[in-house]
């Protein structure tokens, strides 16, 4: 059996289009709950096109912030970014973060940990670059059901489309964060879920914007207009969207935090 197409973003601009609103929100309501100090240096695994890394720059006061992603059109989008304040942007992967040991005072994933191959290497590593009681964090969508777009992979699935995932889904829930955490020797280990929503202006603008989303992408090739417009309607009935209204969905991601002993 063929492994099901993966999700994969390289393009920082269709990003922010697609998600990056969404990361916003649950990445308020993520500082939200860590209630860092000011002045610490940050390392953001998975800096992808900066969305995170423009919320710590405007809210917690950073001394310096290291984004890292493997993308090379993701981080030329990061570096162009004009809310990032003074964050250097490398290439690297979490499962070998280009830091020093005890480097830094806080690392984060912000809608990563289900992308990295190997999760626990992952945390494991975020948690080598931390100083001793520094913050080791994180949030990912729980997967499937909290993903913003979900609703999307239902119909294709349902048409006998293959549907897409990240490599590490599993690493998404809430109770197996907390066990990675816990797993990379970390204490005072706590987890959450956070529920955020988002209002389009009617049902042709999240269409829109859900056909630049990977999902869609993935079934580019094999998607004839007539089974665009199939998709199309199989969504607007599953959401029960109304032409020319609002329409508001919700996402449900699970966040975890611990500190590295010493």
């Amino acid at each position: 059996m063929s492994e099901p197409p993966q999700i994969r973003f390289d393009d920082g601009a269709a990003y922010e289009t697609y998600m990056g609103i969404w990361s916003r929100k649950v990445g308020e309501q993520f500082l939200d709950w860590l209630q860092p100090a000011p002045g610490l240096s940050w390392l953001d695994v998975g800096a992808g096109n900066g969305a995170f890394t423009a919320l710590l720059a405007a809210r917690v006061k950073p001394a310096s912030i290291l984004g890292i992603d493997p993308s090379p059109a993701q981080l030329d989008y990061a570096r162009k970014r004009q809310d990032v304040g003074a964050a250097r942007f490398e290439q690297g992967h979490a499962m070998e973060i280009p830091a020093a040991d005890a480097s830094v005072d806080a690392a984060v994933m912000a809608l990563v940990i289900a992308f990295v191959p190997d999760p626990a290497k992952g945390v494991s590593e975020m948690a080598r670059a931390v100083k001793p009681g520094g913050l080791v964090a994180g949030y990912m969508w729980d997967w499937p059901e909290g993903f913003p777009f979900y609703c999307v992979d239902q119909v294709i699935t349902g048409r006998g489309l293959p549907g897409v995932s990240p490599p590490s889904a599993e690493a998404s829930r809430k109770q197996r964060m907390h066990e990675l955490w816990q797993g990379a020797g970390l204490a005072d280990v706590e987890s959450r879920a956070i529920t955020v929503e988002r209002t389009f202006p009617d049902f042709d603008r999240f269409w829109a914007i859900a056909l630049t989303g990977p999902r869609m992408a993935a079934q580019a090739a094999q998607l004839s207009p007539e089974m665009r417009e199939t998709l199309r309607s199989d969504l607007k009935a599953l959401l029960r969207a109304e032409d020319g209204k609002p329409l508001t969905l919700k996402a449900t991601a699970n966040a975890v935090r611990g500190r590295v002993k010493g």
